[in-house]
């Protein structure tokens, strides 16, 4: 339950005034003041926080963090009381839950729970208002950045892949950002700016977005949006799409609230954006939603390019909505801020906004994509960008009518813009609404829901039209459901007259038309009919107005006219006249008559549905399947609200109609369903309810139990006798009357009593006893409980006004503030406690009773015996599951409080004691005693049967009973108070009904009914608080002892709810699984029965056991060892078992989990948070001596932790070096040590040699383990090596001590130096250069080199384990038998053979560490190997002399010169052996080596490979292809080291482009696209002279800059010779203009699939009329294939701004000067698809000069060309040229009119028929332009096209074609276009389909 899961709005009166603090505790009132009990006073709570504050204190002082995180659990429950918190406490507790989510070398689950307390106190939930703004609040950012940056690139030989810190630090930053000093922005944009690069870019851009705080915007946006423009990445549109909806909203009224006078943010042109920032961010978006225009598949390539890029970038994650982010971008950007278009003035934007314009144009773009018959993966995409649109809009229209609104009104929605935007919007919605996709469909239909408020005159009759249609078609089940659930939605509208006059009267017909919706072969139709009647009736009265004369009076000065409107009759257009209010009314009245025959209709359509349902049955003895119950509980759920909203005269006419039915029925399978309906009764009126059923149920019964109903002993589930069916018939009835009404039953109480006393006697089959179980359950909580009992639309007074109920229809959709609610509830009074106990002393007490004096028998049962147990102790069971908060538990006295030597039992989590309405809370008063007895009887009992029963399960016969014994210690358990589930129910079903009403989140007005369960859930919450946090009595630890032998049965049945129910204990009693987890380890002992070992292993299997015995250092040690003494049972299932746990304690055993427990550096941020949070409390907020037993507890538990850990490691070891231990477990406890690894503690030397010769295991995954522990052993040895202090070691921190930093003054000279010798640079090595992109950092790492002797020392502690690894390798076997194994043939078939990773970090960090010994030997080991013929023996040499090569990094100058001079002259002999099967790891093999590292290191490796030959036009395609791949990964792996060779290769790639081999030729590409992004680099002095070329500069990361543009033109000189001298098929493929045409294609393709696709429109449009030309090469597929991609590729990414005009240019000249048909037929697509992407930013010149282009191609020779023109005039005039229709249509009808077609045999035949279909096309591009509406000129093209429908092809065709997708697009609306047709044009119509008529 959330903090403000329940919340309506923060203040109960929107008043400026108030301070936040006293706005806080009026909010707080509405809440106390709906619970029917005193609350506590605020100083009350403020004692319980400073309690709970002081613990936090002592926790945190002492560095206990687990106990810490079981006190932030309290906290949580104190928030979730409501009570406000002053603004300064609040603030002091963020910071440091802020600081301790930042402190190193604590587990990641700890640091995530910290960060969840930290959202929860500050509570910035989109659209609530904030607890805190940054006056109040002010963080460091730098401590968050220190802690990310080891998240952001971590140490990949150590790093687990599945760690998550990164994102909850990313988290920490969003949250926080708001607090972060703006002062400092410009210093963040100096620290995470140089570190951006092309590589880096998809983890900075996600750091700047996450921390720089939402003001101040003018410093970073114009830079963010340059890097935007540059780089090709859906990572990046999300995040800065989200930041711009961030901003936009933030910076509404110009300046943010935050920022103070330096933070303004000044208006622009659309909104808070320039024209340049607002092209990109509609572009941007545009392209973002994937719609697939002229295209298949994606319509970008961003998404392909994130998948290139760095893979630690990839970890980072965050699900954007990056619709509702682009939707906030455009609504919060809307203003009148331009001249308004009208029809007069063409030139203006739509209601005179910018923003408004183009969300217009986007829509209208995308129009066509909204209809059913073109669903697609878009479909979602679109309608939740409606859905976010629509929500937005309505939330800034709530805004700008608050008070407190700042945004100035000439910046606020006008009118006009208002409509504007819900005509934009609703033809898409209309459209979508009845999408085939149900998640679309409500999208569409929510969206719908919100215009309906902001202009019901538009949005509802043409709903209305569609609801009428819909439910009257029953044979479209789709659009009947589409309907109903819209018309659920538009509830409110409908209902209310101040929210659309014209609803009212229209709603008794809806009504009616939707009763045949109940139909139980339909169950998604009936849930939605219920749903929309629900929604309905719970804002009217069902009573008819007719009998009463109107209490209003209209005087004529008053007689207002509505609204004119259209009232849309059922399924006819009729046309009425605007009608005043009273006439309104009247109509209204006059169907209220109705409401009789429309609830008796219902009545009966339901009891038929009852009639048809299938026999109840099962194990549940549920009615049917889940569809057929969900049926049954949306009708209940129906039928309780329409109940509620009966007049007296409807709820009597309803009360006999059950009656009647009732009492002359008895439906065995509507037993259930039925009672149900009777409970929906007795829940509005309980006393006529169980006055009219309860005599006639109780003679029922008594009659039935004496001729011998349910007599037959049953003690499990089974279908119900036929003979049984009366008695359970009316047993339902009785359980619906005595649901509701309390004290009412106190009339009844004899009977009642008398009833109960029999039926517990006399039920004795299973179905029986537990109806009268249930009967007894529902008869006490109705009692004994507290809840609400009047949920009507009004309250009491107003509905039992007699004014009220002459007009009530005035009050229908009637709102509520909560403070004007007034809630009924039920509270028990003393005659209702004394008939509790009066229940108890005559049920209850017999019962148990007998169950006692079973107990004594339990040896000698029978079948009577044990069906008298289970019936009885069902009874008792139910009796306590009704009464689950008729006492409030008094203090327990804890016998075992599972307390170890390092604890505190003060530090221990106690609940918090909040008042709860509780019946008997005084444990002096006499009732209070007796029922208390009662009930620790009952536990008692349930203790003893377990354990007698328990002694005698011999045989299956006892099952029934066992099972009910546990039921009954669940009961006795967790039966008081509320659990968790009950409680997310409750809160979720309140959510549903606030959502139903609620617009924005700040809306205060909601329906009564929605304040009733919001009282209902708080009064929930604080009953819930009394049952977290129990303690455990004597008899509790009894019970518990109980449940663990249960768990433990041999019955799979018992087992199974007993570990259900253990389960469930143990989250509610304190420490209750520190207590049974003895027992539970005990059962996996030797010599244990396999089932209670399968029991046992299930127990600890569940994920919080395992979670809290790995992280509880007292079992530990016990948890890891108990499972690896499970061999010993050799059943395969127990192993499965034992396998799965051990994989599963992966995710439990981080490497922080010991040093948490025993932390050991010191936190000064955490002090200081402390010490600042002191203040906020008294005095008395830490107990000292507590504090300072805390302190003294520390010391041991550190020191116990240690020996814990020592333990451990040694216990398991042991295990592993057991000779007799199966190799599953040594695998097993292999991956458990590797588990319990640290960094801050020297591995044991035993430990280093156990994984040392298990390196040599025959079984690769012990091998493997083995592998990976010992590259963490070196790791960690080096780690704390090289860390100055503890803190540096956890941070990642260290420093080699050979390390040195550079200071880099001159960039060009530093990067020149790489090429000259090492003395050029000082004698330092450079490996990796993580910035330099955009600027440099001022000093970068470096490393000296090693002269003479080993420039490496380790510690001293870690010398033991060297001397083991040095023992153990100069075993001469030793590599020798490694290389072996490693050489074997890999068990997978098929496939690539790769180098294995961990095979190389192996040798590389024995190297590292022991350089030159046992070199010799494994050199000598691999020589022979390198270049065998085995494949496999090969790959095992690579692999270890990779490793070699890479861990000599820092070894001696002499030791590497000799490894060198080995290594050299074998690279020849391996290249050449190199064989297509084995280049992949020989790739793989010069990646490793060559990347991350300074090219002087590997100068002989880089001097080979640039001397090999680079041959293009050899012989054999693979020896050239080999020395160009060679040449591809030192090319990729050096990165920018190359730049100073680069133009040299490009040259020479360029040169031979027209190599005679696609391989070559597709490396050349990839070489050069990888050269290109290399040399892109534009890099500035600093990021203060980048930030200002990015406010001045257009191109400040030079994306338009084209360095070797010089090659590409000299290429092109040369195409149209090429061209000319192709050879003839089948050589075409080897010409020059085809080899170099295919090189230069497949480049572009590879560079706009890459993050930096932009670099490469300069070079596309010099060659794009080469690329059409291209295109129509039917002789050159290839050729063909990649142009038409290239032409599509180019709409794939967003180009510059100054491009798009540049590259339809190219379009259209392509199109007019082209000689070629088929390069127009392939051009005009791709035109299209490009116009439409980059529709927002193309000028009108260029929109001109497409249409000129579109025309003139309609009159094309080739009629393929022709209809292409046509579609592509279609799509461009929807899109943006709706003002040239009518002149267009004018031109055509004039053309079609001048043309007559002469005889076939004329000459100028061809011309006319020519010209004629030109003009035909034309028009019907223009119809097909709009598809989904008809403009008044539409009718008369169809008497301008029908003569031509029996012309000559292709003008008939095209006709038909037309014809007919018109008639798809129209049908849904047919019944009212029909209308804009006359007599003639509809038969013209009818011919242009052909033959008959479609719409006769």
């Amino acid at each position: 339950m959330e903090d403000d899961g329940f919340s309506i709005t923060d203040t109960p009166i929107e008043s400026v005034s108030l301070s936040d603090y006293e706005k806080q505790l009026a909010s707080l009132q509405t809440y106390l003041d709906s619970v029917p009990y005193a609350t506590e006073s605020v100083d009350e709570m403020h004692r319980k926080l400073e309690e709970i504050v002081g613990k936090i204190y002592i926790a945190a002082k002492t560095q206990n963090w687990l106990v810490l995180s079981t006190w932030d659990g309290l906290l949580q429950c104190w928030l979730l009381m409501r009570y406000p918190m002053p603004k300064s406490t609040r603030a002091k507790l963020v910071r440091l839950y802020y600081e301790l989510s930042l402190i190193p070398g604590v587990e990641p689950r700890v640091i995530r729970s910290w960060t969840d307390m930290l959202s929860r106190l500050l509570a910035n939930k989109p659209g609530s208002k904030r607890k805190l703004e940054s006056t109040d609040l002010e963080l460091p950012w730098k401590p968050l950045w220190r802690a990310l940056t080891k998240e952001l690139w971590p140490k990949k030989r150590i790093q687990d892949v599945n760690r998550n810190v990164v994102n909850i630090l990313l988290y920490v930053a969003e949250q926080c950002k708001r607090y972060f000093p703006a002062r400092e922005i410009l210093e963040m944009l100096d620290t995470f700016l140089p570190l951006l690069t092309e590589d880096t870019v998809l983890s900075v851009v996600p750091v700047m977005t996450s921390f720089l705080p939402p003001t101040h915007m003018h410093l970073y946006i114009p830079a963010l949006f340059k890097i935007w423009e540059a780089f090709n990445s859906s990572v990046i549109d999300d995040r800065i799409l989200e930041l711009a909806g961030l901003l936009s909203e933030e910076h509404i009224s110009g300046n943010s609230i935050d920022a103070g006078d330096k933070g303004d943010t000044q208006w622009k042109d659309v909104g808070i954006w320039t024209h340049a920032e607002w092209q990109v961010l509609i572009g941007k978006g545009l392209n973002s939603m994937n719609i697939p225009v002229g295209t298949q598949g994606a319509s970008t390539t961003a998404g392909h390019a994130d998948t290139l890029s760095d893979k630690d970038s990839l970890r980072i994650k965050k699900n954007i909505n990056r619709f509702s982010a682009f939707a906030k971008v455009i609504v919060y950007s809307m203003a009148v801020d331009g001249e308004i278009r009208s029809d007069v003035n063409q030139k203006g934007y739509v209601a005179g906004s910018r923003a408004l314009d183009s969300l217009d144009r986007v829509i209208t773009s995308t129009e066509s994509f909204f209809h059913p018959s073109n669903t697609g993966q878009w479909t979602s995409t679109l309608t939740a960008f409606l859905n976010r649109l629509a929500a937005e809009f309505i939330k800034r229209v709530k805004e700008e009518q608050q008070e407190s609104c700042r945004t100035p009104v000439t910046r606020r929605l006008t009118p006009a813009i208002r409509k504007s935007f819900v005509a934009i919007l609703r033809t898409p919605a209309l459209l979508a609404m009845f999408s085939k996709d149900r998640t679309s469909a409500s999208y569409a239909q929510s969206s719908l829901r919100v215009m309906a408020i902001l202009e019901p005159g538009m949005v509802m009759p043409e709903l209305l039209e569609r609801a009428y249609g819909g439910l009257e078609i029953v044979n479209e089940t789709h659009r009947t459901t589409a309907v109903l659930n819209m018309l659920a939605g538009v509830a409110l509208p409908l209902v209310s007259e101040s929210t659309w006059s014209g609803g009212q009267r229209h709603l008794v017909p809806l009504l009616e038309l939707c009763i045949p919706g109940i139909d139980l072969n339909d169950p998604s139709k009936t849930m939605c009919t219920t749903m929309f009647i629900v929604s309905v009736v719970q804002h009217i009265k069902l009573g008819d107005l007719t009998r009463f004369p109107s209490g209003i009076s209209y005087s004529h000065d008053t007689d207002v006219i509505m609204e004119n409107e259209y009232d849309i009759g059922q399924g006819v257009d009729t046309a009425i006249p605007a009608l005043s209010q009273e006439e309104t009314r009247s109509l209204v009245r006059d169907t209220t008559a109705s409401f009789a025959d429309w609830v008796t209709s219902l009545v009966r359509r339901i009891l038929a549905l009852y009639e048809n349902l299938p026999e109840e049955g099962g194990r549940r003895n549920t009615t049917g399947g889940k569809q057929e119950e969900g049926v049954l509980k949306s009708i209940k759920a129906m039928m309780d609200v329409v109940c509620l909203h009966l007049s007296d005269e409807l709820f009597d006419l309803v009360l006999n109609l059950l009656y009647d039915y009732a009492t002359t029925n008895a439906k065995s399978n509507a037993v259930a369903a039925f009672g149900q309906l009777i409970a929906c009764m007795a829940r509005v009126k309980p006393d006529k309810t169980m006055s009219k059923f309860l005599p006639h149920c109780i003679l029922q019964i008594e009659e039935e139990i004496k001729h011998g109903a349910s007599s037959v002993r049953t003690t499990s589930s089974h279908a119900a006798l036929p003979s049984d069916t009366t008695l359970h018939w009316n047993l339902s009835i009785l359980r619906g009357c005595l649901g509701f009404g309390g004290t009412v039953l106190l009339k009844h109480k004899q009977q009642i009593l008398n009833l109960l006393v029999l039926l517990i006697d006399k039920t004795k089959s299973e179905r029986g006893y537990t109806s009268t179980g249930r009967l007894i359950m529902r008869t006490l909580h109705t009692l004994a409980e507290t809840y609400p009992t009047n949920s009507r639309f009004v309250n009491a007074d107003v509905w039992d006004d007699p004014v009220f109920n002459k007009d009530h229809n005035i009050h229908w959709g009637r709102l509520y503030n909560p403070e004007d609610v007034v809630i009924e509830w039920h509270v028990p009074n003393d005659d209702e406690v004394a008939f509790v106990l009066e229940i108890l002393d005559h049920v209850f007490l017999p019962a148990i009773d007998k169950v006692e004096n079973l107990l004594k028998t339990t040896s000698r049962w029978d079948n009577v015996d044990r069906n008298d147990f289970c019936r009885y102790l069902y009874a008792c069971r139910t009796t306590w599951v009704g009464l689950s908060t008729f006492i409030k538990e008094q203090p327990k006295e804890t016998v075992n409080p599972c307390l170890n030597d390092t604890e505190l039992a003060e530090m221990i989590a106690v609940p918090l004691d909040m008042k709860a309405g509780f019946t008997l809370t005084d444990a002096s008063d006499p009732r209070y005693q007796k029922a208390a007895a009662y009930r620790l009887r009952y536990g008692d009992v349930c203790q003893r049967a377990a354990f007698a029963l328990r002694q005698k399960i011999g045989s299956e016969d006892h099952i029934d009973a066992v099972t009910g014994v546990a039921r009954a210690i669940d009961t006795f358990m967790l039966g008081y108070g509320l659990n968790r589930s009950d409680l997310d129910s409750l809160v979720k079903n309140y959510d549903q009904a606030r959502d139903a009403n609620r617009f924005w989140n700040k809306q205060r007005e909601n329906s009564r009914l929605v304040f009733l369960k919001r009282a209902q859930v708080y009064h929930s919450g604080r009953v819930y608080m009394h049952s977290l946090y129990r303690r455990r009595s004597a008899l509790d630890d009894k019970l518990l002892e109980e449940l663990v032998e249960l768990s433990l049965s041999p019955y799979t049945r018992v087992r199974r709810l007993a570990q259900h129910v253990l389960d469930n204990v143990c989250g509610y009693y304190v420490r209750s699984t520190r207590f049974i987890l003895p027992s539970i380890f005990d059962a996996l002992g030797k010599g244990s029965d396999p089932d209670r070992m399968k029991g046992a292993l299930y127990v600890l299997w569940n994920k919080g056991t395992a979670a809290y015995a790995l992280g509880d250092m007292g079992f530990h040690h016990r948890y890891l060892v108990s499972l690896l003494e499970c061999q010993h049972e050799e059943k395969p299932s127990i192993q499965k078992l034992v396998s799965n746990l051990s994989g599963d304690c992966y995710s439990h055993m981080p490497e922080e989990a010991v040093h948490t427990d025993a932390y050991s550096l010191a936190t000064p941020g955490v002090e200081a948070a402390l010490e600042d949070l002191i203040a906020e409390f008294s005095s008395n907020l830490v107990d000292q001596q507590l504090l300072k037993a805390a302190v003294d507890k520390t010391l041991i538990r550190v020191s116990r932790r240690g020996e814990i850990y020592d333990n451990t490691v040694s216990s398991i070891l042991a295990v592993a070096t057991q000779s007799t231990t199966h190799w599953r477990y040594v695998e097993m406890a292999a991956r458990f040590l590797l588990l319990l690894l640290r960094r801050d503690a020297v591995t044991p030397p035993e430990v280093v040699k156990f994984f040392m010769e298990q390196c040599l295991s025959p079984q690769p995954p012990i091998r493997h383990i083995a592998q990976r522990a010992m590259i963490k052993v070196l790791t960690f040895m080096k780690l704390r090596s090289y860390s100055m202090s503890r803190e540096a070691l956890w941070l990642d921190e260290w420093r080699n001590p050979l390390a040195q930093d550079v200071e880099i003054t001159n960039p060009e000279n530093f990067m020149l130096g790489f090429d000259e010798s090492l003395e050029f640079t000082g004698g330092l090595y450079v490996d990796k250069i993580r910035t330099g992109f955009l600027a440099w950092t001022s000093v970068i790492k470096a490393y000296r080199a090693v002269e003479d002797s080993s420039g490496i020392q380790f510690e001293p502690e870690s010398q033991p384990c060297l001397t083991v690894i040095r023992s153990i390798i100069s075993n001469p076997d030793y590599y020798s038998k490694l290389l072996l194994l490693w050489s074997q043939e890999s068990g997978k078939s098929g496939g690539t053979i790769e180098l294995r990773k961990e095979n190389i970090l192996f040798i590389k960090s024995l190297v590292k560490v022991l350089e030159q010994d046992g070199l010799e030997n494994l050199l000598v080991n691999i020589d022979s190997s390198l270049n065998d013929s085995d494949k496999f023996k090969q790959r095992a040499s690579a692999e270890v002399l990779s490793g070699i090569l890479r861990g000599s990094k820092h070894w001696p100058k002499t030791l590497l010169n000799n490894l060198w001079t080995w290594t050299m002259p074998r690279l020849d002999r391996i290249f050449g052996q190199i064989k297509p099967d084995t280049i992949t790891f020989w790739e793989t093999f010069f990646y490793y080596q060559l990347r991350n590292l300074d090219p002087r290191r590997n100068k002989p490796m880089i001097d080979w490979i640039l001397a090999l030959p680079l041959e293009f036009s050899g012989d054999s395609a693979f020896a050239m292809s080999k020395s160009i791949t060679i040449l591809g990964i030192l090319i990729e792996s050096l990165g920018v080291f190359f730049n100073t060779k680069a133009d040299k290769y490009i040259q020479i790639f360029f040169e031979n482009a027209n190599t005679d081999y696609a391989d070559m030729r597709s490396h050349i590409c990839q070489n050069l696209s990888v050269l290109m992004r290399n040399q892109w680099r534009p890099v500035y002095p600093s990021i203060e002279v980048f930030l200002h070329a990015c406010t001045i500069s257009d191109d400040p990361l030079h994306i338009r800059q084209a360095r070797y543009l010089h090659h590409v033109l000299a290429i092109q000189d040369k195409l149209p010779f090429w061209r000319e001298t192709r050879l003839p098929s089948p050589r075409v493929s080897q010409s020059e203009y085809d080899k170099v045409g295919s090189t230069l294609l497949q480049w572009v393709w590879v560079a706009a699939h890459g993050a930096q696709a932009c670099l490469v429109f300069p070079y596309i449009i010099p060659l794009m009329p080469e690329i059409f030309r291209m295109s129509e090469l039917n002789d050159s597929p290839d050729l063909q294939m990649y142009s038409s991609a290239v032409l599509y590729v180019l709409s794939a990414v967003s180009p510059p701004v100054e491009y798009v005009h540049a590259i339809l240019s190219d379009f259209a000249s392509a199109i007019k000067s082209s000689q070629s048909w088929r390069i127009r037929l392939h051009a005009l697509p791709a035109l299209v698809v490009f116009f439409y992407r980059n529709l927002l930013t193309i000028s009108e010149e260029s929109a001109a000069q497409i249409m000129d282009v579109l025309l003139e191609c309609l009159g094309d020779e080739n009629v393929e060309v022709r209809e292409m023109a046509s579609k592509a005039l279609s799509g461009v005039v929807r899109c943006s040229q709706r003002q040239s229709i009518l002149p267009l249509k004018d031109r055509f009808v004039a053309l079609t009119h001048k043309i007559t077609l002469p005889p076939r045999r004329d000459p100028s035949y061809p011309e006319s028929l020519r010209s004629l279909h030109s003009a035909i096309l034309g028009l019907c591009a223009l119809i097909e332009s709009l598809p989904y509406s008809v403009e008044p000129w539409i009718p008369s093209l169809t008497e301008v096209l029908a003569p031509h429908a029996t012309d000559p092809p292709p003008i008939s065709t095209t006709i038909r074609k037309c014809a007919s997708e018109f008639k798809k697009t129209h049908q849904d609306t047919w019944h009212k276009d029909q209308y804009m047709f006359n007599e003639d044009q509809l038969q013209s119509l009818s011919t242009m389909l052909v033959g008959t008529s479609y719409y006769a």
